[in-house]
This record gives C-alpha cells, structure tokens and sequence, in this order.
C-alpha cells in the first residue's frame, strides 16, 4: 500500500468526520414533522398527585408495565415507599383515582368519555387499599361525576340526568331524583352554557357528615334547542341540545338539599326572581347551613346567601355590584374556615382582585391584600399558622408568583424566587407544595418544596427537552411595550428567526385572541402553538403577540374598558400594534398577518377588514362572527342583552364589516362545532358571497371547537402554513 494512498483514505477519513461534526453542531430547523407528528417538542410533567391526610406523603399516577398505578411518595425525602394501586393486578385500566377521607377506599374512573368541555362518563369502581377488592357501581353502566361521601360509606352520582346514591357496605343504589330527562331536567349535573362558562360539570355536593347532598336542578324545558347535523352514516344524523343564544331564555335554575335518611328533598329559597343564575354551592361548617351565589341575569349584581338546609330559609351575607359586570371568577375563591365563624374570599371591588375576610355573616374583618396588582388564585390557609398562601402578579403581570402573608395582613413574603410564571399545589396541612414553574424559554420544572419555599426535591426537570431543544435553531421570545392610541400601554412579544439579520426586510404574523380577562403575553412556556410559530419563524416570519385592553391581570379598569361595546377597542389595539411593528426598520410593512382561535378568529376577521391597509392577510378559526349567535351567560356578561344593546352586537360583527376586505383571508370551521356553532362561518361566507368578495374556506367534518382527532391537527396547521406562504 502506498503512503499516497494511505494518506488520501487518512483525508477523506477526517473530511467526512468533520463533516458529520459540522452536521451535528448545526442545528436543526423546527419542522412541522417535529410539532405535529414527532411530538419533538412534548414536555413531562407530574400528574395525579393527591396529598394524602397525615401530610407526610403523597400520591401520584404514574405508568408501570403499560398499567396505570398510584405510588406512595414520602414528602421528606420525594422517594416512592410503595404502591397503592396496581391497575395490572386489578385488571382496571383507571385514568383517575381519588381517595375517601381515611384512604381506606379509592375510587377509580376507567373507559372515560368526554361529552363537552368538561362533562364525561365513565365506568366506576370502589377499590378496598386493605383487601385489594373492587366493586363496580351501578353494574359497569356509564355514570357521571361519582364522589365518595366524607363519611366512607357511600358514593353519590348521576345517570340519565338523575342524582343516585350507592351504599357501599350493602351494595345497593338508591335512586334520589326522578324527573330527570333528556333536554327537558337535569339534577346534579350543568346544563350546556353553565358548564361552559360558569367552568363546572357537577352540581351537586356532600354535605360535611355525608348525611346530606345539595344539588342543582336545571329546568330546561322553554330552552331554544340548537340543531347540529353530524355526517359519516348514508343519512346525516341530527344531534339536538339546548343552547341559550344571547337575549333567549335560559334554563330555570333551583337548589336543593336532600336528605338521606328521609329521602326528602327541600328546595333552598333563592328569591323570587327566576331569570337568574346560581352557579355555586358551598357547604359551611355547619352540615345544616349551606351557601350558594345568585348572580342577576346582567351579573352586575353578585350575592352571596346562606341557607338552612333542612327548611330552605335562607338569608343575604353580602353584595356586590358594578356599574358593568361582577366577574365570577374574580370572585370565586370562597372559603369557610374551620372555625366555623369566618370565611375567605376574593373580589375585585378595589379596581383589582384581591383576597378579604369576613365574618360568618358577611362583616368585613379585613382586606388581606392591596396594591395595583391582581391575586390570581388563592392556594391555600393555614389556619393553624395564622397564614394565607396566594399567587399574584405583583412582580409582572406577564408574571404568577406565590406569596404568604398573615392573616391579620401583615409579614407578606414571596415563595418563588425566579422570573416566570408558578402554580401551586399545597399540601392540606400547608407544610409542603409542589411548584410547577415556566418561562418563557423553559418547560416546566417541577420541584417539591417545604412550606417556606426551600426546595427539597425536583420531581421532574425536562432536561432530555431542553437537550433535543439545544439543538434545533429557535428564536428567543422578547417582550415589549407600546403605547396604543389613548397613551395606554400594552403588552407584547416578538419572535425573530434564529438567524435573524436586522437588514433584511421579513413579513410578521400577529397571533391574537384578545378576549376580556384572556392573556397571551406571558413569560411561560407556550407549548405546541408557540412551536408552530417557531417553525415560521425558521421560515424567515417574525411572529409578535399583543394583549389588546380588555385582556386580564392589570385590573378591573383596563379589563372592562371593552364593556357594552366588544371588538371595538381590540381592533383598534391590534391595528395600533400591527403598525408599530411596521416601524421597525426590519419589517415589511406590507407583509403583516394575523390569526387567531375562537375569540382569537373574531379578532383577525376584525382586523382585516378594518384595518385592510395595515394587514395583508388573516386566518380566522372557529370565530365568532356574530355575538347574537353566541350564549347568554358569556355573551351578556360583556355586551347585555341584544335588546338591550343591538349596536354592542352588530357595529363590530365581522359580518357588518365584509365590505372592507381587501387582503387574503381564509375562514376555518368545524361542522360539530357545539360553542361556536358552524352557524357563524355560514353567515359570514353568506355576506362575503353577497359583497362580492373572494376567499378561502375550509370546514373540518364533525370536529368541534378544538378542531383535533386522528390526522386533524396535522392537516389543519399544514393548511395555514400553505396558506401564509402563499398570501404573505
């Protein structure tokens, strides 16, 4: 062998080794292969955790061999010290479990299956932790909602819009309501417009001796029942349920406590108006009294009552009102403490969201919290300790940190010590809490920690995401702030491509929702959509984000500037912030999208055809197009009733507007659509059509407002890349 030769293998040899080293330490463009397929981008968490009772440990759902199982972790050290629950040798392959007050039963929930947003059914088993034994409620049908009773001996549920009880020591089931019907009464359950804008699915609760169950019964009977065709069978089937338009009726709402022993049920006394809503129950201390909201029809006006629960009495503890709205959510942390004289609660009546505590029959002892910021959840009180832990966004509104104070609201202290955004789940004796903790720039951490912050463990780090992450060519999320037309300043971020060179000129996309209370510009991971956006912006897009006025955490003011009048001033601050971005000497000016989901779509119709000389082209998914096709409770919230304010409804309809489009617009739809019905994708292509006016639709058969299910997802945002890389 010649040394020539030798020496040309030897070449070629660490040619191609630097060549694949060079390859390696390039890093990779985000594809949509990575986001939608590969699921490159998919973060680990820590799910299913239930403090158990004597705090020195917890439980948590994991995967063992391919079958769920619960493991018993001890708080002190983090470490697993035994299992449970073993779905394997039960032969129960469970997707939920919780734990009577003693942990000597657990309930499991299997074959689970969604029904709206929050409803479900499924098969239900009682499991013995000491005998290992299962017994299967109501025989393996479908139930809803199975809660054990505090007291260990029973399981309360609903079926067929009944409210049942079974007796765990006997086996047998004992049938509590029975007018329950199809689109007519419902007991214990929510109908359609509470469960999705009041966020609850079961109406009903244990009293706290398990002698007692309270429960809500919806009278739907005058309710208009909307019509939702579905396709697939050789005649397309008709799906019927009742849907509360804005300005119709809504259903009749009553509470009721039923005893056991007696079988009786007494009707709790909410006033003699009957267009109202009651969308909360609350047990006191007392297993006799019981507590609900009443919220008036407009909900300006929010109460909350305590009633007797054996005769139906009832009285008024306290009130309040607005000259637009009381935001349940703002208020609905409601606490009773063990004293069984005080309660805890929030309100936004100072201008932000802050925490008060009250006396049983609605004095004020003190406000807890003050300062232009909001608490956005209260996390827990310990009562033993005198202290009360909360999250805020006292350091940054695009931020949620957690904090204690006292409750005399004095030594206020913050727990989370880096930039970013936390929730929390406390341990029932408040010494310990899990953190879950995001940035901007980082899935989440999960970590174990003592009740004065120090971590003790990190349950999980995600550090295989953060790897695959080092070696993909992402771009950095950057905040800003501008001013909008009133001087008013908003919030937003910009993504440029990794290898961003400020002499070029690159097209933006804004990505919008804009709703009252929503927000999109966070310092926390973003999760899939956020990898969409960085596969643009790899594709040489700038992506921004801005939170219009009306959006959440910077106070009542700023949230209700949108009040009577929706769509107006969000349209205004997006076309401000499309024209901002615009200024910057590497934007091209006369490439700017935007796009948006649900609100999201209503907004980016808006802006384009407002703002046509500012935007060149919009994706609008699953919009509303018109409010008066949207429900009472979220609808009237914002806007009134349309016969009370049909200007509110019509001036800022995208169908009002269809005139005025110029640029590229392309409308996403899906026909099994049950919240914002494909009714409003028809009406508005209808006013296209009628102005003349050229576009691109695409409906998505039988899928709902998430628009997902086998290869949807894939083709859905395969469609809008298309789409952006053609118009913009």
């Amino acid at each position: 062998m010649s040394k020539n030769w030798q020496f040309s293998v030897l070449l070629c040899c660490a040619l191609a080794a630097l060549s694949f080293s060079l390859q390696a330490q390039t890093p990779k463009k985000v594809s949509l292969e990575d986001v939608f397929k590969k699921g490159t981008f998919s973060q680990k968490s820590v799910y299913g955790i239930n403090w158990m009772k004597d705090g020195n440990y917890y439980s948590s759902l994991v995967q063992r061999n391919g079958a769920p199982a619960v493991v018993k972790i001890k708080v002190s050290t983090g470490e697993e010290v035994g299992v449970l629950l073993n779905g394997q040798a039960l032969g129960i392959a469970f997707s939920d479990y919780s734990f009577n007050a003693d942990e000597s039963k657990a309930l499991l929930a299997t074959d689970v299956e969604s029904i709206y947003r929050r409803s479900s059914k499924g098969i239900f088993y009682v499991v013995d932790l000491a005998s290992g034994q299962k017994q299967q409620l109501m025989g393996g049908e479908k139930i809803s909602y199975a809660t054990l009773s505090p007291d260990n001996n029973q399981v309360a549920f609903v079926k067929d819009n009944n409210l049942y009880v079974t007796d765990l020591a006997t086996n047998t089931t004992t049938q509590l309501t029975f007018d329950g019907e199809g689109n007519r009464i419902i007991n214990g359950a929510a109908d359609w417009v509470y469960e999705e804008e009041f966020s609850m699915a079961q109406a009903f609760k244990w009293s706290p001796d398990g002698k007692k169950i309270a429960f809500i019964r919806f009278d739907e009977s005058e309710v208009p029942e909307f019509n939702m065709q579905t396709w697939g069978p050789l005649y397309p089937q008709d799906y019927k349920f009742k849907y509360p338009k804005a300005g119709e009726k809504n259903a009749l709402v009553s509470i009721h406590v039923v005893d056991l022993a007696s079988k009786k049920i007494q009707q709790m006394d909410a006033g003699p108006e009957t267009d109202q809503y009651l969308p909360r129950l609350y047990w006191t201390q007392d297993p006799n009294q019981l507590a609900f909201i009443r919220l008036n029809r407009l909900q300006n006006q929010l109460d909350l009552l305590q009633a007797n629960a054996s005769t139906g009495e009832s009285k008024l503890i306290l009130s309040e009102t607005s000259a637009t709205y009381v935001d349940l959510d703002y208020n609905d942390d409601l606490q009773y403490l063990s004293d069984g004289k005080t309660f805890i609660r929030t309100s936004e009546q100072d201008g932000y969201k802050h925490i008060y505590h009250h006396q049983l029959d609605g004095t004020l002892i003190r406000q807890l919290t003050t300062g232009p910021w909001e608490v956005s959840s209260l996390v827990g009180v310990d009562e033993e300790r005198k202290k009360l832990y909360y999250l805020s966004t006292e350091k940054s509104p695009m931020e949620r940190h957690l904090y204690v104070v006292q409750l005399d609201g004095k030594g206020k202290k913050l727990l989370s010590p880096l930039a970013g955004t936390y929730s929390i789940n406390m341990s029932p004796d408040h010494q310990f809490f899990i953190a879950y903790y995001t940035d901007a720039a980082n899935p989440v951490t999960v970590t174990l920690n003592e009740a004065g912050g120090k971590t003790l463990k990190v349950l999980e780090d995600n550090q295989a995401l953060k790897d695959r992450m080092a070696s993909f060519s992402l771009g950095k999320k950057e905040f800003f702030s501008f001013p909008t037309v009133d001087g008013t300043p908003l919030n937003g971020y910009l993504i440029k491509p990794a290898d961003f060179d400020p002499n070029k000129k690159y097209p933006v996309l804004l990505y919008v929702y804009g709703g009252p209370g929503s927000q999109n510009v966070l310092n926390s991971w973003g999760g899939t959509r956020d990898f969409w956006h960085q596969h643009l912006a790899a594709e040489g897009y700038l992506i921004a984000s801005i939170d219009n006025r009306g959006t959440g955490a910077r106070g009542r003011d700023f949230k209700h500037s949108t009040y009577a009048n929706l769509g107006k001033l969000e349209t205004i601050d997006q076309i401000e912030g499309a024209k901002y971005l615009a200024k910057m000497p590497f934007v091209d000016s006369s490439r700017i999208g935007i796009w948006g989901w649900s609100y999201g779509g209503y907004m980016s119709s808006l802006s384009l055809m407002i703002g046509h000389e500012v935007f060149k082209a919009a994706i609008a998914v699953a919009p509303v197009t018109t409010w008066r096709y949207y429900d009472t409770v979220y609808t009237e919230r914002y806007l009134q009733t349309p016969q009370l304010n049909p200007a509110g409804y019509d001036d800022n309809s995208p169908i009002t507007h269809v005139n005025k489009l110029k640029g590229n617009f392309l409308l996403i739809h899906g026909t099994g659509d049950d919240n914002v019905h494909f009714q409003n994708a028809v009406d508005l292509v209808n006013a296209l059509i009628a102005a003349d006016k050229q576009f691109e639709t695409f409906y998505y058969p039988n899928r709902n407002h998430g628009i997902y299910g086998g290869n949807t997802t894939w083709h859905l945002y395969t469609q809008m890349t298309d789409f952006l890389k053609r118009k913009l």
